[in-house]
């Protein structure tokens, strides 16, 4: 059995974090305890070990493999920071001395039981799925055989990408899971391709859009990992996508379903948790300037206007009494894949290669227009 087939075994097994299946994508080391009960992935940067979520095993195991696993870094002089931590590691290790917490947002959280008795309730949201329907999209779920190195889908991963203000990141929001979807479920959206019928039905289909949900074993849940919407996708294509998703996990039994983490979002968290005041002042920054990047506002509406019952925090922890600036640097290494300041330069290009196009396609269009 390969690393990467146990890793996925014990996460069907033991994986309580929404992103313990994250485990089984590209460019994460694997740690496996000696007794084969238990899996760590992390990424090493700058001498610190960046765990992804928290170590996946029983509960009863978590202390003694913490231990295990921190005695090994020390031994190679790295800290340990667990990005993503909540629940079971955050009541173990949160306030303990000699570690440092910090809160990194919020997650959304939904019964997919009760999930289309508050959707139906919401005005807004009937009106975007109309309006997705009404432009003929239609969502269903592919096998990984169907979807496994279909060029409709990568062609909308490549289109959706080039609307990134950042290059691809990686670590916990791999963007290439085409390729491993194995134990996760793919739904796609497609409408009626340029010059077919005007009966729906019958017209050649074009794929618009896809949502990949991967699954969270011991809480009976999914974590819709990644939702594209490629160019030609009408308003309301990623909120069709995602109720359909969610009510399909829903007929499937589940009780548990999250969006995943809205970065620097207050949203769940107390007053008693607060961050260090550099930190805390670079995260406010973050949040009202990097839109061109990220624009964390956005996300945290988006997901928003689907009702959660609730917002879970999410933090950083790390074996260290203060959380410093070069953990902060680690961990932002481990998404970026290269120097975090050479990432920045690379959006900065890429954000203007993106305005010149903008500028030299406004031109021709109104030369055309004049022409006329």
């Amino acid at each position: 059995m390969s690393e990467v087939e146990k890793t996925r075994e014990l996460v069907l097994r033991y994986g309580w974090n929404a992103t313990a299946y994250q485990l089984v994508n590209p460019g994460i080391a694997h740690w496996l305890a000696g007794d084969g009960d238990a899996v760590i992935g992390y990424v090493r940067k700058n001498h610190t070990r960046v765990v992804a979520g928290s170590p996946v095993c029983s509960l009863e195991r978590l202390p003694d493999l913490i231990s295990e696993w921190e005695s090994i870094s020390r031994r190679r002089h790295d800290r340990v920071c667990y990005f993503g931590a909540a629940g079971r590691i955050m009541k173990l290790l949160g306030g303990r001395p000699g570690y440092s917490t910090v809160v990194l947002g919020s997650q959304p959280v939904w019964n997919p039981q009760t999930w289309a008795r508050t959707v139906d309730a919401v005005p807004s949201l009937r009106q975007q799925f109309n309006r997705a329907r009404n432009k003929g999209v239609r969502i269903e779920e592919w096998t990984a055989a169907q979807a496994n190195g279909n060029r409709d889908l990568q062609r909308v991963l490549g289109q959706w990408l080039a609307t990134r203000g950042l290059p691809p990141l990686h670590f916990l929001v791999e963007p290439d899971t085409l390729s491993l979807l194995e134990g996760r479920r793919i739904f796609v959206a497609t409408m009626p391709a340029p010059g077919g019928t005007s009966e729906f039905a019958r017209a050649p289909r074009e794929v618009v859009g896809f949502l990949v949900m991967s699954p969270i074993p011991v809480r009976n849940g999914w974590l819709t990992e990644q939702f594209v919407r490629g160019w030609r996708a009408p308003n309301g294509t990623v909120e069709l996508m995602v109720d359909y998703a969610v009510r399909a996990v829903a007929a499937s039994g589940s009780t548990y379903v999250t969006m995943g983490l809205v970065p620097l979002s207050s949203q769940g968290a107390t007053k008693s948790e607060s961050n260090p005041l550099w930190l805390a002042g670079l995260m406010a920054w973050l949040r009202a300037h990097f839109r061109r990047f990220y624009n964390f506002g956005g996300l945290e509406a988006f997901k928003a206007k689907f009702r959660p019952d609730r917002w879970e925090p999410i933090y950083a922890i790390s074996n260290e009494p203060r959380f410093s600036l070069k953990t902060l640097y680690a961990v932002t290494a481990a998404f970026t894949n290269c120097p975090p300041l050479l990432a920045v330069v690379k959006g900065l290009w890429r954000a203007l290669r993106q305005e010149v196009s903008w500028l030299i396609n406004g031109t021709r269009r109104a030369r055309i227009d004049l022409s006329r």
